[in-house]
């Protein structure tokens, strides 16, 4: 067995979705049974109008993640689900930090601190500041310990989104197919059939 399979990473699983109602309980069912943390969940609108898109962030073996990958497939809704590792995906997340203003104002040269950090402002009031960054984990965490000296109030990240690089796109595929064997009237989950046809990337 490669290295490849027995050594635990970060991995981005991409799932295409037509209804995101009671797929996220299972999806988590999924995970828990199998004791795997979710390190970030993130659901969005897809390029492609009614079909949901989820960003799900686990460290695991390959291994583990293709069979995590193929039975969230199983699941009636989901049309595809894609793994790839952070290199193979342009990712961000958004960070919100809250400070005291009198505080950032005397101690720090908030210009500088702004700048260092392509962090910028996004509420000042008489009580408090909130800078927002957007970056990776690593980028993100590096804030924090410069504000911890200004009494940080509140800090707060989102849940990562991710594109994959060397995709052509979810949609261009569903388009091609259409145009390959066009149905006769709408029918609901009418590609769920044609899995190994459609959507292959």
């Amino acid at each position: 067995m490669s290295t490849e399979n027995i050594e635990k990473q970060e991995y981005n699983i991409t799932v295409y979705t037509e209804n995101q109602i009671g797929l996220l309980t299972r999806i988590a069912i999924i995970f828990s049974r199998r004791k795997i943390n979710i390190e970030s969940l993130n659901t969005s609108p897809s390029e492609i109008e009614s079909i949901h898109r989820f960003n799900i962030v686990i460290t695991e073996t390959r291994e583990v993640v293709q069979k995590v990958c193929r039975q969230i497939e199983k699941q009636v809704e989901v049309l595809k689900v894609y793994f790839n590792t952070n290199e193979d995906v342009i990712w961000q997340e958004m960070a919100l930090y809250k400070v005291p203003t009198e505080e950032i104002a005397e101690k720090a040269l908030v210009e500088r601190l702004l700048r260092e950090n392509g962090a910028r402002v996004v509420v000042i009031r008489s009580d408090y500041t909130v800078f927002e960054t957007t970056g990776h984990r690593e980028e993100t965490d590096m804030l924090i310990t410069k504000l911890q000296p200004f009494g940080l109030i509140e800090f707060v990240r989102s849940a990562r989104i991710a594109i994959i690089k060397d995709s052509e796109g979810f949609n261009r595929k569903l388009r091609e197919f259409e145009r390959r064997e066009p149905g006769h009237e709408p029918i609901e989950n009418e590609y769920l059939n044609k899995g190994a046809k459609v959507f292959t990337m």
